[in-house]
């Protein structure tokens, strides 16, 4: 795991009171002990929040380009884009993250094309990030 000492590219669970922060501490611990990992997410208030340049947006996403071609025919308006749910988990299932449930269930909801789906399909399959709980050996 690397770790971030940029503010600007953290990461962080951000709180609105003492139940988030409660909840967020305890789903940090609870993963530690199952994984023997120290999670090095930060635990925070909230505070400002500001929405980051549309060059930064849905990084994992970008070097896609049949998904990306799928995803912008829905989503021609880059408001739209960088706001859509299907969007965002597409960007988080190419980084390696979820799991192979969630993405089985959702893949066919997400408005890819066949060539998009198998596009993702074969990201995920090959697990581009080690932190992929998709891509256990148990899955």
């Amino acid at each position: 795991m690397t770790i971030s000492y940029s503010d600007q590219y953290k990461s962080a669970i951000f709180y609105h009171d003492d139940e988030q922060k409660k909840l967020a501490e305890e789903t940090r611990d609870a993963l530690e002990e199952s994984t023997g990992r120290t999670v090095y997410t930060e635990i925070v208030p909230a505070g400002p929040f500001y929405i980051a340049e549309d060059y930064h947006q849905k990084y994992y996403l970008k070097n896609l380009s049949d998904i990306v071609r799928d995803l912008v025919k829905i989503y021609p308006n880059m408001n739209d884009f960088t706001n859509s749910t299907a969007v965002a988990r597409l960007n988080g299932y190419a980084g390696g993250y979820g799991t192979a449930e969630e993405f089985k269930e959702e893949l066919e909801s997400l408005g890819l094309s066949e060539k998009g789906k198998e596009s993702i399909r074969k990201i995920v399959d090959r697990g581009l990030s080690p932190a992929c709980p998709i891509l256990t050996p148990s899955s």
